[in-house]
């Protein structure tokens, strides 16, 4: 372990991908290791009808636009062509396999422990995904549940679910494609909802909900949370008979403090209206064939999906008190040589967001690096 590298990149889907094209581009070495055995495995393993629901024009990683051909809203297969081709564009070649188990400080670099021995890097981009790990919370009755259980991560499409009645805990964005998936090919849906859902248009206007949100930011974030309900009311309607409220925090504020973002609708709110889709309130007890809902009232399902989110999961293998304050380039984050991409997730788009961090932390290790020398070479 005497060489040391630049630059560990830890993670090779769109955000490795992006820093590594960046470095690339800068001259400066790095070692991207990836746990899987291909580039973007998280992409490659999504549901099959999704789609991005942020526009192609800011969603591609740096220097390569989507091809013109590409639908505005990039479906999964295309954006895995796409991410294939641009790793070949940059001549990016992922160590495969390689799990990291720890990185630690050492010296004025890290030491990253990983499946094939210890590496040194001057610096580290943590990029391993900001949906790394799915959440699957614990429910009073859940082992004694006769149906099929998954987690989202795990679902492809509704062909196995076909004629069955199946319950959908959580309405984020996954949860809410989901349920039409299966409204759509012949099952029987119904989303369990906890608390208040933001819901927005894919386009308000016909203008893409995203450059809407990029234009709200140049305003004050009050105004814009008391303006988007009038707005969207009139768009999409009040929900509220149909069991879907609002919560208590603004829109933008929601997203600013809790980092989620509203349910983009590209179809379920209209299978909520039909009754093709049921809404529930959230789940108080599973049973054998079943779920009891805080409401009361019991449902018989056949399966369940756990729509119920995902953690980052960077921090079991970071060294304990060590930890990056935000994504992108920060004062700690450069004193520390420690860096995170892609866990931004904002109202402009994870992607877009991934862009503009990987060329920043590129900039910040070019500048640092070239410091250094800089101060090498100094008459003693």
């Amino acid at each position: 372990m005497d060489d040391i590298t630049p630059v560990a990149i830890i993670g090779a889907g769109p955000a490795g991908l992006a820093i590594a094209a960046c470095l690339r581009q800068t001259g400066i070495d790095f070692v991207l290791l990836e746990k899987e055995r291909q580039a973007a495995p998280a992409w490659r393993r999504h549901y099959e009808r999704v789609h991005l629901h942020t526009t192609k024009r800011y969603s591609s990683l740096p220097f390569v636009p989507f091809p013109k051909h590409y639908p505005r809203y990039v479906p999964r297969d295309l954006f895995v062509q796409y991410l294939d081709a641009y790793a070949q564009r940059f001549d990016l070649r992922p160590r495969f396999g390689e799990t990291v188990k720890a990185i630690t400080r050492e010296g004025r670099g890290w030491r990253v422990d990983a499946t094939s021995g210890p590496l040194r890097a001057r610096h580290v981009v943590i990029a391993s995904g900001y949906n790394a790990e799915p959440l699957r919370p614990g429910f009073a009755g859940i082992d004694t549940f006769m149906g099929k259980t998954l987690h989202s991560a795990d679902y492809r499409n509704a062909r196995p679910f076909a004629g069955q009645s199946v319950l959908v805990i959580g309405m984020g964005n996954t949860g809410a494609e989901i349920a039409l998936d299966l409204a759509e090919n012949g099952a029987r849906a119904t989303i369990s909802v906890r608390g208040g859902v933001h819901i927005v248009p894919r386009e308000l206007f016909g203008v893409p909900i995203q450059m809407v949100g990029m234009a709200a930011r140049l305003g004050p974030q009050r105004f814009n949370d008391v303006l988007f309900p009038i707005i969207l009311d009139l768009v999409v309607g009040r929900l509220e008979k149909y069991g879907l409220k609002r919560p208590r925090q603004g829109l933008l504020e929601q997203i600013a403090i809790a980092a989620r973002i509203p349910v983009i609708d590209v179809g379920t709110i209209g299978k909520i209206r039909e009754g093709a889709i049921k809404v529930a309130p959230d789940v108080a007890e599973i049973s054998e064939r079943g779920v009891r809902f805080a409401n009361g009232k019991h449902s018989e399902f056949d399966a369940i999906i756990f729509a119920t989110g995902f953690r980052p999961g960077y921090a079991k293998f970071l060294e304990p008190g060590i930890q990056p304050d935000r994504s992108g380039v920060t004062p700690k984050a450069s004193d520390l040589g420690l860096y995170l991409v892609g866990f931004h997730n904002a109202v402009t788009g994870l992607l877009r967001e991934i862009g503009i961090e990987a060329e920043a932390i590129a900039d910040d290790i070019r500048h640092r690096i070239n410091r250094k020398k800089a101060a090498e070479t100094l008459p003693v």
